[in-house]
């Protein structure tokens, strides 16, 4: 992706940030670019978005975070939001907060003692998340899975995903049982999750927060990477830190390699 240049940044989110000092621009995902900035006013993340799919994605992360402002929850404050719809484009301007993605830090520590600090943490951190009193304005007319799946089924008839349409019938017809829903994060992988001095200090990129399944959330926390629950071991310490084996297999497979295929 094209790093982001300050002049086509809308002048409502520059004018907050003060003068300017300096930009970076870190490992980029795939639905939107981010940039660093440090400016007289201190630190700041500028999120773009291009595209009506991704433009969705963070307008939607931006009325989740605001919805979590008064959550006891270490996410990132929103400063502004701007929305081009002539260009179909998003700007979300918030709060920079220091560390490294759990990937990052898995891939790189060798020390056995501080990563299994790190995934005990992180597991510390999702039972936090489904423990917090959810925001009314998160909770839709729709079970999640009645909402995840119609928007499986628009996704896959309008953009690229890795889903079949056989897949998305199996997932219809084989819903895992019922669980009492929570605020879930919706993406809660390694590469949202940062760490600063070996513990979780930030969840990012909560485009996919909502009133959900909590098992969702699970699945995807302990999704084998590179170095990283790889081993059965981690995987245990994780739900010892969550405090309950969250997710069995079956419901592994049924979220992880079913439902998120279409995201």
């Amino acid at each position: 992706m094209i790093p982001l240049q300050l002049l086509d940044v809308p002048a409502k989110i520059i004018s907050q940030m003060g003068e300017i000092m300096n930009i970076s621009y870190p490992k980029q995902g795939y639905t939107s670019h981010v940039t660093f900035v440090e400016s007289t006013k201190g630190r700041y993340v500028i999120k773009h978005s291009k595209g009506k799919q991704f433009r969705e994605w963070l307008t939607k992360e931006t009325f989740v975070l605001k919805c979590l402002e008064n959550v006891d929850l270490p996410v990132p404050q929103v400063y502004d939001f701007v929305l081009e719809n002539e260009t179909d484009q998003a700007w979300l301007l918030m709060e920079y907060i220091e560390g490294q993605t759990l990937r990052s830090f898995l891939l790189r520590e060798t020390c056995e003692v501080k990563r299994h600090k790190a995934i005990y943490h992180f597991g510390q951190m999702m039972r936090k998340i489904h423990l917090a009193k959810c925001p009314e304005e998160l909770k839709g007319d729709h079970t999640w899975i009645d909402s995840m799946l119609m928007q499986a089924e628009y996704n896959l008839h309008r953009y690229k995903v890795d889903g079949t349409k056989e897949l998305l019938d199996d997932l219809e017809r084989n819903r895992p049982d019922h669980v009492d829903q929570t605020l879930i994060h919706g993406d809660l992988t390694v590469d949202n999750v940062l760490v600063k001095d070996g513990k979780i200090n930030a969840i990012i990129d909560w485009s996919g927060g909502a009133f959900g399944d909590p098992r969702y959330d699970a699945a995807l926390a302990i999704r084998p990477k590179p170095n990283a629950f790889q081993a059965r071991e981690e995987v245990d310490i994780f739900f010892k830190g969550y405090g309950k084996q969250a997710v069995n297999r079956k419901e592994f497979l049924y979220f992880e390699e079913g439902l998120y295929e279409f995201f």
